[in-house]
């Protein structure tokens, strides 16, 4: 079983946005991903996400959500360098539109919406297998604001939240020093 932690330098990053290696170990644990869960990553950038769930789910599926063709063609060598591009599906769209070709999911991961995020939290709750959870990650507090306000009105979920900023040594000369990275919120939901 893969445990994850893939270093970022592994990934081809190219100019897309990337989950870093810290946040993206907290957000797949907090997804409970088993052998054949089927996963949605909606808004996948690089894919580094996609491809750890993918190699979590040994016997599942992820299908990756990505609107930006340059990401969407990352997504795609990142799942070919890891050997995942046989359980690892590319769907080039923007959710929740892009979502209507899946029936069903154990586990959705929410890095993107593109602002629309009541409409994708509408498909995968009407989508979402029982038992299933949804592990959203947003830098913005409005963000963070709608999905925890759509799950204050949808009583099928409870639901968590983490504020996470972690920092990496960097070196300045003679000296080392901690520089900050972008604050996140990882907002666990889980079917009742």
């Amino acid at each position: 079983m893969h445990i994850p932690g893939i270093s970022d330098d592994l990934f081809i990053r190219g100019n897309v946005p990337m989950t870093k290696e810290e946040i993206r170990i907290l957000t797949l644990c907090k997804a409970s991903i088993r052998s054949d869960s089927i996963v949605l990553d909606i808004g996948a950038g690089t894919g580094s996400l996609s491809v750890e769930a993918a190699l979590m789910a040994e016997k599942g599926h992820v299908y990756a959500i990505e609107r930006k063709p340059e990401a969407a063609a990352l997504i795609r060598k990142n799942a070919a360098k890891f050997n995942v591009e046989a359980r690892l599906s590319v769907i080039e769209g923007t959710a929740p539109d892009a979502m209507n070709k899946i029936d069903n999911y154990d586990v959705v991961l929410i890095g993107g919406s593109g602002g629309n995020i009541s409409e994708i939290l509408d498909v995968i709750t009407a989508h979402i297998n029982p038992g299933g959870r949804i592990v959203a990650n947003a830098i913005t507090v409005q963000n963070t604001a709608a999905i925890l306000d759509y799950m204050k009105q949808n009583d099928m979920y409870e639901y968590e939240s983490i504020l996470i900023q972690a920092s990496r040594l960097r070196k300045a000369g003679a000296y080392d020093m901690m520089i900050g990275m972008n604050p996140v919120y990882i907002i666990t939901c889980r079917v009742k």
